[in-house]
């Protein structure tokens, strides 16, 4: 960066500027607690033990470095390729219907709450309505730093049992949604797109957004004819912008495919695709008889189901990373 004629080429001056931030971002927080650590040992050697206020707020300053340590320790788990990127994440309702439709929406409003405990932005991309309530199907993506590192621990199917409000009987019922979540891929990532591979086809935008989106062919539906992949956008007002976020989708998709052919180790992340049914899930709500959410793969569990509703899963998805560790 130092070199004359550095920003000559903007382009790619830029892509140096970002990865720095990128690297910085990974030892700046290790030097600063090098740095922390180094200055405590050498209080504690002259300490006086009888100083009680000096010793409390030695007390105070090791524990936020041991707290500043595990975040560390835990970040160092998010160092997979696309760790770092914006997540795409999917919701498909399973078995159960229209009470299946409605635990798909609850598991959106999850995700969303979630995401602003991070402060981190939802983009809503596709979404089909269910028949009498709830969704059947949902795309958003969510950005910022490492969603798709904390997010791919979310993939899998998704149990809920309860007394479902839709059942006058007041029976209890179980229903299943699938989650699938894949990087967002940026434009350093090349994917190889064949204009002649793609079939494009707009159509009547049925989601909300005003008069625009019901009145013109706003929404873009592309096959990738080759790998038979379909993507869709209606949430944009124009076509142009719909089409622009689908081929991101198209790409990350492909992106995706392409991953799976080559690293046979990511295999647990991106391909396995089970069923939507029992027998299947990664994670268990339960409402009735009893409070309970519970995570298969790790055994973390919960009796607080109303904070996971809310976005509490960080536990869930630290005990699944630290185990994939």
């Amino acid at each position: 960066m130092s070199q004359p004629g550095f920003w000559a080429d903007t382009q790619k001056a830029n892509q140096i500027v970002f990865r720095l931030k990128k690297l910085k971002a990974i030892t700046a927080p290790f030097h600063d607690c090098a740095n922390q650590h180094k200055e405590l040992s050498e209080l504690v050697e002259v300490l006086d033990e009888k100083d009680e206020i000096s010793c409390a707020h030695i007390k105070n300053e090791i524990a936020s470095l041991k707290s500043k340590v595990e975040s560390l320790e835990f970040r160092s788990m998010l160092s997979g390729e696309n760790d770092k990127s914006n997540a795409i994440l999917s919701i498909n309702a399973g078995a159960g219907g229209t009470e299946s439709c409605d635990w798909a929406n609850m598991l959106l409003r999850m995700y969303a709450h979630w995401a602003q405990r991070k402060d981190y932005n939802v983009q809503q991309v596709d979404i089909l309505a269910g028949d009498e309530a709830g969704i059947k199907n949902v795309t958003i993506i969510i950005k910022g730093d490492w969603a798709y590192g904390y997010l791919k621990a979310e993939s899998g199917v998704h149990r809920l049992v309860r007394i479902s409000p839709f059942d006058a009987n007041k029976r209890r019922h179980t229903s299943f949604a699938s989650v699938d979540v894949i990087p967002e891929v940026t434009d350093e990532i090349k994917v190889d797109i064949q204009d002649k591979d793609l079939r494009i086809d707009t159509y009547r935008s049925t989601g909300a957004g005003g008069q625009h989106v019901n009145v013109t062919d706003s929404a873009v539906r592309i096959t990738h004819i080759p790998t038979n992949i379909v993507v869709q956008c209606q949430n944009e007002r124009s076509q142009m912008q719909n089409k622009k976020t689908a081929t991101k989708i198209l790409r990350a998709r492909l992106y995706e495919r392409k991953q799976e052919e080559l690293k046979k180790k990511l295999e647990a992340e991106y391909a396995q695709k089970k069923a939507i049914e029992w027998g299947s899930q990664i994670r268990s709500y339960v409402f009735h008889p009893y409070n309970m959410v519970k995570d298969h793969r790790t055994g973390i569990e919960t009796s607080n189901t109303k904070a996971v509703m809310d976005g509490d899963i960080d536990k869930f998805i630290e005990a699944y990373l630290k185990m994939k560790r």
